[in-house]
């Protein structure tokens, strides 16, 4: 058995006196490896003759203070005569610096709150980091999600997604307000969040506003927009890109169906409803869509009276290659994303200006648009030459 076993043998029922052991031990391990990296660059060890005349020698050391889980250490850093030496041991007082502050940043793009964040930075890092130092750092941000919003645009988009959530905001009051998202899905299957914006609700006029500036950025040409049923919404697409087409959510549609139906009726109605998106070819698919009616219309007129006003946005899809279609038919892929706001949002409660929502908004799109820079979402791959025929 070792001094340090020993030692450390005694200490095992007092927390303080292992953690002072292993702070010492961790300090004297620290200055042995500085020494040795220090020996290794000049190529002999202290006192040794084979050291005399090579031009360089030891020149005593600076110290520096290192926080640890453990405690505060004292680092002896050796220095050479030629100042040629740096060592490799530690980091830099910046480069530690940058470490938290990025990790500060990816916590706070995870949901985590700024109590928390100081909290485990503490803990990990032996680094003392206040609420309001982690909020000031996550500010850092603000100007990449500004530029992110400024950004030129693609030209052509094949598919753009359009839906809204909302998140909790505080303003004079706390609300829950609406984030508009576009994703969009280019020829090549690369998918990108075009775009979002926040405002107290969801209405066309802030969809109009978001689209213009799509267009005003560089986004010229879309073969198909997909949304639910916000009212105008055709109208503003019409106005901003007129050689569009638009599909209507079916899951949406699915929805609104179930809440005015009994419940009784609503698992046959779904069932039912979903053979439409499941046929070969648009013709199979109408006739679904008719046999639907047919059997559904004595019970519930008013709601096949709607469904039938809206059957041109229906079985828009069905015009485009079958190898997409699952893709196409609703807004589910944009939902997944507005799914992960809304986890990562809640441990936040509130946030408490927009500023603050927006970076946080701005970190998860810039986040989704890194992870899928080159990747081809499933079935475009396939048909790109087709998908690349529909423009210009």
């Amino acid at each position: 058995m070792n001094d340090f076993t020993k030692n450390i043998a005694q200490a095992l029922f007092n927390q303080d006196k292992i953690n002072d052991l292993l702070r010492k031990e961790l300090q004297q391990a620290v200055n042995d490896l500085l020494e040795t990296e220090l020996t290794a660059f000049l190529g002999y060890n202290p006192y040794a003759r084979d050291g005399w005349n090579t031009g360089n020698s030891r020149n005593g050391a600076y110290f520096r203070k290192v926080d640890t889980q453990f405690g505060k250490i004292e680092i002896q850093v050796p220095r050479d005569r030629n100042g040629l030496f740096h060592q490799h041991t530690l980091p830099d007082y910046k480069q530690h610096a940058d470490v938290l502050e990025n990790m500060i940043i990816k916590l706070y793009s995870k949901g985590v709150t700024t109590r928390e964040i100081a909290d485990l930075i503490e803990k990990m890092y032996g680094s003392h980091y206040s609420p309001a130092q982690v909020s000031n750092i996550s500010k850092q941000m603000i100007p990449k999600v500004e530029a992110y919003h400024k950004r030129k645009l693609s030209d052509k988009f094949f598919c753009v997604y359009l839906d809204a959530t909302y998140v909790p905001l505080r303003r004079e009051t706390f609300e829950r307000e609406a984030v508009y998202i576009a994703i969009g899905i280019k020829p090549n299957g690369h998918k990108e969040v075009i775009d979002y914006c926040i405002a107290p609700n969801e209405n066309i006029e802030v969809w109009t506003e978001l689209l213009q500036s799509m267009k005003s950025r560089g986004l010229e040409q879309v073969e198909l927009f997909l949304s639910d049923g916000v009212v105008g919404m055709k109208t503003a697409l019409a106005k901003t890109y007129p050689q569009a087409h638009f599909q209507r959510c079916l899951v949406h549609v699915m929805r609104n169906i179930c809440a005015k139906v009994r419940v009784e009726d609503r698992e046959a109605i779904m069932n039912e409803f979903k053979q439409i998106h499941q046929q070969a070819n648009k013709a199979a698919a109408v006739d679904v869509l008719h046999a639907f009616y047919a059997k559904w219309d004595k019970s519930y007129n008013h709601v096949i009276r709607n469904l039938k006003d809206i059957e041109p946005d229906l079985l828009v899809f069905y015009n485009y290659p079958k190898q997409i279609r699952a893709s196409i038919y609703s807004t589910n892929m944009i939902e997944s994303f507005n799914n992960v706001i809304k986890r990562k949002a809640k441990p936040k409660a509130e946030f408490p200006t927009e500023q603050s929502l927006d970076t946080f908004i701005g970190i998860q799109a810039m986040s989704y648009n890194d992870r899928y820079f080159n990747r081809i979402h499933k079935g475009f791959g396939q048909v790109q030459d087709t998908l690349e025929s529909y423009f210009d």
